[in-house]
């Protein structure tokens, strides 16, 4: 998930400002931000404005990787047709395959029941890794004890 290419402005938007610095709340979504205002009302973001978006492959849905986005990544993500994440370490946007050529192609976007997580179903052209793996899970499994289902 650290594919980090240097922002890239799409057409009809400026490059990034750090996300905001607490919390976002209904009172602070501006008429002029990049959402529409029932949504940015109902996103529930972090302390430092961000929301978990989780990314799985639309036809299988394998669960490719989790990535962070603020109110404009998602907006670039909902009007693009690509997927742009905030990468929080070098604070700056990101679209998943400007370096790598693996490419998200967006399918749909959903909002969970509390509003402080996305599912970003699409595409998945080539690894969503970067470390090259299909899935940032591949060969990670943890061990765990399971019980019966009951």
């Amino acid at each position: 998930m650290s594919e980090q290419p240097a922002p890239t402005a799409l057409p009809g938007s400026a490059l990034p400002a750090a996300p905001s610095a607490g919390p976002a709340t209904p009172s602070a979504a501006s008429p002029a931000g990049p959402l529409p205002s029932e949504l940015a009302a109902a996103l529930k973001r972090d302390s430092a404005g961000l929301v978990a978006a989780v990314v799985q492959q639309f036809d299988t849905n394998e669960v490719l990787m989790l990535g962070w986005m603020d109110d404009e990544a998602l907006h670039r993500t909902l009007t693009s047709g690509r997927v742009t994440f905030y990468s929080r370490s070098r604070q700056e946007y990101w679209r998943k395959g400007d370096t790598s050529g693996h490419v998200q192609w967006v399918k749909s976007v959903a909002m969970d029941c509390d509003g402080d997580a996305l599912l970003v179903r699409v595409d998945q052209v080539g690894a969503a890794c970067h470390t090259g793996t299909r899935t940032c899970f591949d060969g990670r499994d943890l061990e765990v004890t399971t019980s019966p289902a009951g």
